[in-house]
């Protein structure tokens, strides 16, 4: 009797741990789903010009098409005041933070780690001004003509 009741003791704990070894699993894919997306902005254009953004998200390990890229840590003068992407490109910050705002006065951050899509090549632009540094490192990445910024909005 006692082997019969330590067995069945046994198998409890097994099915017990196997139910929590699943519950851990499933926890860990779906971490794993949540961090392959890499969080990003996108600066667009308005039908009427002015300049907006949204906040979202780009994939991990998605091939995108580009041809070249460069690194900068200068800022030019144009720069300085408000002024549309030159092209489609994502901005990489590499070293930084920047606050970047739109056209109606709204604001966003983006700091190592997010994203930048820039869109917004009409109009007045955008703006940014560098947050507790006068480092702004980047890497600029331009998209080819015609291609996916694979750009996902997030839904609110």
């Amino acid at each position: 009797m006692k082997n019969l009741l330590r067995g069945l003791v046994l198998i409890t704990l097994l099915m017990s741990a196997n139910s929590n070894a699943q519950d851990h699993k499933k926890v860990q894919v779906k971490a794993l789903e949540e961090e392959s997306d890499i969080p990003a902005y996108r600066l667009y254009n308005n039908p009427d010009g002015t300049c907006a953004f949204e906040k979202g998200s780009i994939p991990s390990l998605k091939h995108m098409n580009t041809a070249s890229f460069w690194y900068s840590n200068k800022t030019e003068e144009w720069e300085k005041n408000a002024h549309p992407a030159p092209r489609k490109q994502f901005v990489i910050t590499v070293k930084g933070k920047i606050k970047f705002k739109v056209s109606d006065g709204s604001t966003f951050i983006i700091e190592p780690g997010v994203v930048l899509v820039a869109e917004d090549l009409k109009g007045k632009g955008h703006s940014w001004d560098k947050v507790d540094s006068d480092v702004w490192e980047r890497l600029y990445i331009p998209i080819t003509e015609n291609s996916d910024d694979l750009f996902k909005a997030d839904s609110n």
